[in-house]
């Protein structure tokens, strides 16, 4: 911090990282708190050239900050009682991946991506929106990691975006932060999206929060599907401890119209057992249509949901969820209601992007 650091730069940034006789790589030597000297070679006094004496007691200014040796030390003591009240960091590389795409009446009109997030295009049927398939090259996420998405629509243009794969949560370590999952989608007026995401297994002992914020110009029009599931069956795996913040928040103009917000935090499996919980479900699946005429398609919505939930319809929204103890067959029937959702509420072919069904 206060270091007399021939370079002139912060101690972090001195010679480029570069090692040298009296600098060890990464920046200069580091002043010991309370010891009243710099250990190891001294480097060369600022301004002189001379080298500066081991024995020096001198409490005289650094000829560059002006701090005396004094003010160095209580800075440094300072410092290193803020390091020791910090949050605790994740010992192990986490990652922070970051994408956004924005589609315009002529297609794709920006992109920008961070790793792990990665967008591809693929050719769409004839009839269909624009296509993009977002794709998590790590694999998987884990306690610290974070992903997020953004999604713009611009006014009079059409997309749908798909996740290439189910996302998989792994376990957290006892010291990490929560899995973190953030999408955003803006649609425009006039404007048409479909987001169609596969499922996120939550592995036994995981932590995730979860977010959708979906934001809509007053004759805008979405359908978006997202799915949980508890643990994996194939495996014999039940997920009985974590943390699950799974949340939606809709914007009609600005102006909130649903939020839903699922938090299980500790005894996830005493939740899921019981009747007024999820009465043994493994597997939880949400879909959203929100249009100006999204009411009229409720009678279509409940019998598509059919024995494996409901759905119900206010303020231009139609909300549908289903929940089973076999994810496949929740999985299955949430893309059957995709699809009639899809030809009732935009005109498209009953069928889903290929991706979907993988």
């Amino acid at each position: 911090m206060f270091n007399c650091d021939p370079s002139g730069l912060p101690p972090q940034q001195s010679h480029g990282g570069v090692a040298s006789p009296a600098f060890p790589r990464g920046g200069s030597r580091q002043y010991s708190p309370g010891s009243g000297f710099f250990p190891g070679p001294i480097p060369p006094h600022i301004g002189t050239g001379e080298p500066r004496q081991s024995g020096h007691t001198s409490n005289a200014p650094c000829p560059r900050t002006g701090a005396t040796r004094k003010a160095r030390a209580m800075e440094y003591t300072r410092a290193d009682t803020r390091a020791a009240r910090a949050p605790a960091v994740s010992r192990l590389q986490r990652v922070d991946g970051r994408a956004l795409i924005a589609f315009g009446e002529a297609g794709l009109r920006d992109l920008e991506q961070v790793a792990p997030a990665r967008v591809l295009f693929p050719t769409a049927a004839a009839g269909d929106f624009a296509l993009a398939v977002t794709v998590t090259t790590a694999g998987g996420l884990t306690g610290g990691d974070r992903l997020a998405l953004e999604i713009v629509v611009d006014p009079g243009a059409s997309v749908t975006v798909v996740p290439q794969a189910a996302e998989k949560i792994y376990r957290t370590l006892p010291d990490d932060p929560p899995t973190k999952i953030e999408t955003r989608i803006s649609v425009g007026s006039g404007a048409r999206c479909e987001w169609v995401s596969h499922e996120a297994i939550l592995f036994d002992g995981s932590r995730m929060r979860r977010s959708l914020e979906i934001d809509l110009a007053a004759d805008a029009r979405i359908l978006a599907m997202e799915m949980l599931v508890f643990g994996r069956g194939a495996m014999g795996e039940t997920f009985t401890r974590g943390l699950i913040r799974d949340s939606w928040r809709i914007r009609r103009d600005g102006r909130l119209v649903w939020v839903d917000a699922l938090h299980i935090d500790g005894d996830v499996i005493g939740v899921a057992e019981a009747p007024f919980g999820f009465e043994g479900a493994r597997a939880i699946l949400t879909m959203v249509h929100a249009a100006p005429d999204a009411e009229t398609h409720l009678a279509l919505a409940r019998e598509l949901a059919g024995e494996h939930g409901g759905a119900t319809a206010f303020d231009n929204l139609l909300i549908m969820r289903m929940a089973g103890g076999d994810p496949q067959v929740i999985r299955e029937a949430g893309l059957r209601a995709a699809e009639a959702l899809r030809a009732a509420a935009f005109g498209l072919r009953p069928t889903l992007p290929s991706i979907c069904y993988c």
